[in-house]
């Protein structure tokens, strides 16, 4: 063990407890991994880094006492939540410290419109209270056990964006976070201050605690129709994304994919699948949809653990579950753009074994795009043809900070002198491509 390590270490026991700092190897691995699997590119790469150090601090303010340790030791200090996130921003590239916020789980005020957690506290959790209270959370990530610090952290939207958009609109009123400092403190940022440590990957800030926006509780229905063809399914994606009350998810999957879901009677074989969390004022106008479309209804639920189900066989999980029935397989590339709809078979042909799962959204869907994956390079020589279909496109095999980019680096110079916080998330990797076009 480093000498810096040791007395890190000493430090933390001491602020900490025993429960609360790790050096085993036990503990070391599993906070050096999160979902960076997901991609066949990152995989070649791994491992990344690997932890010297985790500490589990119980509250916010511990969570600055133990930043504040880190950067009198001049330790690198890489912040995690539940280890969700799928491209390697919570590997610790330094070594050093992994700063596990996950037993810091308070709800300390909810009120009409608002909430006030700590960062370990799980999304699905905020809404289970939010709902007792008869409100609801805006959006919430489709792995709902995600935490809050780390949706903020590494997530962009989820189950809510057809209607409020991304994680930097309105969704977090103020956030305390803490900069790397040898007396590091609790910063509170309100408003338009928030929204740069928002998506940063903790390299500006570790959020310890948030103040996120709710809204009145809607009596939201889970809603399940099948197709013959996953051209009739996507007939309907921008009729639906239209709905109003506007549906907080609406998602459809070719055959393939749809069997690869977990086995569940609302998803049959051999069909096309559209799974959607509707209001309740609109189920009668989405089945006319699907059914003038050539489609069938399988089945309407309710209560929250059917909304969160629908979540987490959204966005990207499909694919998760087409990588775990076809080990090695396959790649996706998020897109997104009208094309999803108009030009499917030629969106489908840029990739062999092409095949798309589309999520609804207003003005344009967006999707995640599955391909047979050989190499790195067949992945980015189909960037050039998807643009050429008028396809947006996103390259998520890296784990640098790609949103406002120069914004965050500028931050961190005033936050993060030292360079310490989750140290290789604001650098491009050598011979890593972003392909970002939005």
């Amino acid at each position: 063990m480093r000498t810096e390590i040791q007395h890190l270490a000493a430090e933390l026991l001491d602020l900490l407890g025993e429960d609360g700092v790790s050096y085993q190897d036990a503990a070391l691995d599993r906070a050096s991994i999160d979902g960076a699997r997901l991609s066949p590119i990152i995989v070649e790469q791994l491992p990344l880094g690997r932890a010297e150090l985790v500490a589990w601090p119980t509250s916010a303010e511990l969570i600055a006492e133990t930043v504040a340790a880190a950067v009198r030791h001049n330790v690198p200090i890489t912040p995690r939540g539940k280890g969700t996130g799928n491209y390697g921003q919570a590997i610790p590239m330094s070594g050093g410290l992994v700063l596990d916020t996950t037993r810091a789980r308070a709800v300390v005020e909810l009120g009409e419109g608002y909430v006030v957690v700590e960062a370990g506290v799980p999304m699905a959790a905020i809404e289970h209270a939010a709902n007792a209270a008869g409100q609801q959370v805006l959006m919430y990530p489709s792995t709902a056990n995600s935490s809050i610090g780390g949706f903020l952290s590494g997530g962009s939207g989820g189950t809510g964006s057809i209607r409020h958009g991304m994680l930097h609109q309105d969704f977090a009123l103020a956030l305390d976070v803490v900069h790397a400092e040898p007396d590091a403190k609790l910063v509170h940022v309100e408003g338009t201050a928030a929204e740069p440590y928002i998506h940063n990957y903790g390299t500006a800030g570790i959020i310890a605690r948030a103040k996120i926006a709710l809204e009145p509780l809607q009596p939201w229905r889970g809603f399940f129709a099948s197709f013959d063809t996953f051209e009739q399914a996507l007939s309907v994606i921008r009729p639906f994304a239209d709905l109003e009350p506007t549906p907080r998810l609406v998602s459809a999957d070719p055959v393939v994919l749809a069997e690869a879901l977990p086995s569940d009677i609302g998803i049959p074989s051999g069909r096309a699948s559209l799974r959607a969390i509707l209001d309740e004022a609109s189920l009668e106008v989405a089945t006319a949809l699907v059914e003038k479309a050539g489609g069938r209804i399988e089945d309407v639920r309710e209560g929250t653990q059917a909304m969160l189900k629908i979540s987490r066989i959204s966005y990207n999980h499909p694919i998760e579950w087409l990588q775990k029935s076809f080990p090695g397989k396959y790649f996706h590339v998020e897109v997104a753009g009208d094309a999803l709809v108009d030009r499917i078979t030629e969106v489908e042909q840029v990739y062999l074994g092409g095949m798309l799962h589309i999520e609804a959204q207003k003005g344009r869907p967006i999707g995640m795009l599955a391909g047979i994956y050989s190499s790195a390079e067949q992945v980015y020589e189909g960037f050039e043809k998807l643009t050429e279909l008028g396809v947006g496109f996103h390259n998520c095999h890296q784990w640098y900070v790609d949103y406002q980019p120069q914004r965050t680096a500028e931050l961190a110079r005033t936050t993060d002198p030292r360079g310490l916080l989750n140290p290789g998330k604001l650098k491009q990797p050598v011979g890593v491509q972003t392909g970002r076009q939005r």
